[in-house]
């Protein structure tokens, strides 16, 4: 959605074409450990992961997208478009039910993403696409970066390095993956023909990525080492599918249609963990798990009425 804002001058909130109406899912997720088997010479693991009956948390018949677990897992933050106008940040509390506007700003909020300090969140802002923070209670913390381009998503990496998608400054232009410096203000093009889905692995201290190469039929999953750049392939995605979670374990998670696949990185295959259809999903598309791994927040374009 991002790829569509418009360029040049601000226009009044109004004015701005609204995005796709989506729900955000939650529904409860069980990682269990790691099975080891031995058949001859090869060792096998595989993790029990399960997932649970999803549950509509946003009920908003427009955009409901991007959610991010709070760092306690106690809630899920999302960009929402309630009044027809423009998108602000919210919350969902998982215990009470209650969902709260945190940002009352006259400009779009999108990305929440939980900053390293676990005290602030960054947003992609405004037409100008730029980063801001926010405290968790929702007060203004101020701008993080401007970007001479437009920034889609974004990935912390650490408190003074982060990933950014930028997108082309023409149309036709390919998004790039950059390194953000923020003691210099510097960033460096990585790669090109990229995904929206900046992830960390867990564990690793590598950030992963959707190449899309213009014309391929098959996009797949890379793996960057922020400190040397060094890139790795890891796998083909999901067929049609370009956005990823890991669970706190290391399990790779992606969705297509009603269902959700996890990554056999010993058998370099996806396996499907379970179908969420009957819950109301039905078009997966962004997903994220809670840092306890208790849970999985799904977005989904919501089912014909």
């Amino acid at each position: 959605m991002l790829a569509f804002a418009a360029a040049g001058a601000i226009q009044p909130a109004a004015q701005t074409p609204g995005p796709p109406a989506t729900e955000i899912y939650l529904a409860p997720f069980v990682e269990g450990e790691k099975k080891v088997t031995q058949i001859g010479i090869i060792t096998i693991e595989r993790s029990g992961v399960s997932v649970g009956t999803a549950v509509n948390i946003t009920n908003n018949p427009g955009y409901d997208n991007q959610p991010c677990f709070l760092p306690d897992s106690s809630g899920v933050l999302f960009s929402s478009n309630r009044d027809g106008k423009q998108n602000d940040i919210y919350r969902y509390d998982i215990a009470t039910k209650a969902v709260t506007q945190l940002t009352h700003t006259p400009e779009n909020e999108y990305s929440p993403t939980i900053m390293p300090d676990g005290k602030t969140f960054s947003t992609v802002r405004g037409d100008e696409q730029r980063l801001w923070k926010f405290n968790l209670d929702g007060s203004d913390a101020g701008l993080v970066y401007a970007h001479a381009g437009k920034i889609g998503y974004h990935a912390w990496i650490s408190p003074d390095r982060l990933a950014v998608y930028v997108l082309g400054a023409q149309p036709s232009d390919p998004s790039t993956l950059q390194l953000v410096d923020l003691r210099t203000g510097t960033a460096e093009i990585i790669e090109s023909s990229i995904g929206r889905s900046l992830q960390m692995r867990p564990g690793t201290g590598t950030l992963s990525f959707v190449h899309k190469p213009r014309g391929a039929t098959l996009w797949d999953i890379q793996e960057l080492n922020p400190d040397t750049r060094k890139i790795l392939p890891l796998t083909d995605t999901v067929e049609g599918s370009e956005d990823l979670a890991w669970t706190p374990k290391g399990v790779m998670i992606m969705g297509a249609k009603s269902k959700l696949f996890m990554w056999l990185e010993s058998e370099d295959r996806w396996s499907e963990v379970g179908d969420l259809g009957s819950s109301g999903v039905k078009a997966i598309t962004r997903l994220a798990v809670s840092p306890d791994g208790k849970w999985i927040a799904i977005v989904s374009t919501p089912p014909a009425k």
